[in-house]
């Protein structure tokens, strides 16, 4: 028997449904593979005509038993182990399969402009680790590729609140993004952890007042530590951090804006209406919301230099 699940991550709402045939579909398939989703549960009558695959929903996913099948690809992603092959089906379907330590874990077939898709579990699926890795890869794809369109950005980023604004620290892997959070943590009083890997942000044009504002949310993702909440706050700053033997903080304006923040966000870059997409919110986030670089030492005065340039922390 299929099972259903809504979730509303940064105002969208999105399916998962699982097939009955499924590996471990049985016995509480949502609670062990999905715990870090529950925060973002929703009830199916909370939005009214909501079911798998209807336009009430920005997407709807679901899970299947392994199937062999051929698909062509296009270019594969490769970091710490982790990778994504990208291509495509004569159908016109978009294809991902995941891999972690070369094992494959899952394949996703998104269709419809990606509002559907369907994930066929690994020959391992049994592997809770495994299991779950396919499942956030393949949830994360399709909520960044289906909101593209939507002023709705998913970041590689950690973000702390502070002072009721959200703050977002940027960088390369291993330049210190969740090691910049926690001296916020530890030094900054007030401060709280939001998230420290996978935020959303969306950017709206209603504001109360007329002015165009960007909200940062947590989500289901989180990297290496886990911060699922279900939270948010207008951005108050983003920070491109660098690693550099001295704390240096300069804002950054127009195209050095832009470009900071380009490399920080999940999309399929050559699908143009991805690109578009993404293109007008980077657009209007670099013009709309206080951008800086700081290079910076992993010290409690890089967090303080930070903290009074882009919270006005005196």
């Amino acid at each position: 028997m299929n099972e259903t699940r809504y979730y509303k991550v940064a105002g969208h709402v999105f399916s998962v449904t699982v097939d009955g045939n499924a590996a471990d579909s049985q016995g509480g398939f949502f609670a062990k593979y999905m715990d870090n989703y529950e925060p973002f549960v929703i009830p199916g009558s909370a939005c009214p005509g909501l079911d798998p695959g209807t336009r009430n929903q920005t997407f709807a996913l679901s899970v299947h038993p392994f199937a062999a099948f051929d698909y062509t690809e296009e270019i594969r992603q490769e970091d710490e182990g982790q990778t994504i092959i990208c291509g495509h089906r004569l159908a016109g379907e978009s294809v991902f399969e995941f891999l972690l330590r070369d094992i494959s874990t899952g394949t996703l077939i998104c269709s419809n402009g990606y509002r559907e898709a369907r994930l066929l579990m690994g020959r391992a699926a049994q592997d809770l680790r495994l299991q779950k890795f396919a499942l956030n890869n393949s949830l994360m794809v399709l909520y960044a590729l289906a909101t593209a369109g939507l002023g709705t950005a998913l970041f590689h980023s950690a973000v702390v609140s502070y002072k009721g604004r959200g703050y977002m620290f940027l960088g390369k892997s291993g330049t210190g993004k969740s090691t910049h959070a926690r001296l916020w943590l530890k030094h900054i009083e007030g401060s709280e952890l939001m998230n420290d890997d996978n935020p959303v942000v969306r950017f709206f044009d209603d504001g109360n007042d007329g002015a165009p504002r960007a909200v940062v949310y947590g989500s289901p993702w989180s990297g290496k530590t886990p911060c699922y909440r279900n939270v948010q706050a207008p951005v108050g700053g983003i920070v491109l951090l660098s690693q550099a033997p001295y704390n240096k903080i300069v804002r950054l304006v127009g195209v050095q804006a832009y470009a900071a923040l380009v490399t920080s966000i999940s999309g399929k870059r050559w699908d143009k209406s991805v690109a578009d997409g993404l293109h007008a919110t980077e657009n209007a986030l670099a013009k709309h919301v206080p951008v800086w670089h700081l290079e910076c030492l992993p010290d409690e005065a890089a967090a303080k230099l930070c903290s009074e340039n882009v919270a006005g922390r005196g």
